[in-house]
């Protein structure tokens, strides 16, 4: 399962990098190029190293939070990585210069905020595959209102 979650993370991690970097490959054979101004382009490489620096710790506690070993502990540390990265990245949206990425920063933190603190959606992650769908396209969906500024 570790090896699995490896794969899952570093797959996030990567397109997540790119896209805040603005340098993932498009359709075609010819890089993307980054749109963003420079100030957003400083934001964005916060926000990718605010998920570089929390997302592995995250998903290890989720990974022990469903494992032949989980306790209340497990989860209590999951919950607190996840308050973790969206501390990470509330900071590193909030000095933007650009109001927008500012607010959905502050969008997105609260809800992974809120998410963390939220026992019913913890309880409901049982199997590695429900981990699988956290760090997956649920991860994608809450960190949508910020990485589509860094594309």
């Amino acid at each position: 399962m570790r090896g699995a979650l490896k794969v899952v993370v570093a797959g996030g991690l990567l397109a997540f990098c790119a896209a805040g970097c603005g340098s993932a490959p498009s359709s075609g054979a010819a890089p993307a190029v980054s749109t963003a101004a420079p100030e957003t382009k400083v934001t964005c490489e916060a926000v990718g190293e605010a998920y570089t620096k929390n997302i592995g710790p995250f998903a290890e506690a989720l990974s022990e939070m469903v494992g032949a070993k989980a306790t209340a502990a497990g989860r209590t540390d999951a919950q607190q990585k996840l308050k973790a990265l969206a501390d990470s990245l509330r900071t590193a949206t909030q000095g933007s210069g650009d109001a927008q990425l500012r607010a959905d920063g502050k969008q997105t933190a609260d809800q992974l905020q809120a998410k963390s603190a939220d026992a019913k959606f913890f309880g409901g992650i049982k199997t590695a595959q429900d981990v699988s769908t956290v760090l997956g396209p649920t991860l994608k969906e809450w960190l949508a209102p910020v990485t589509h500024h860094c594309s």
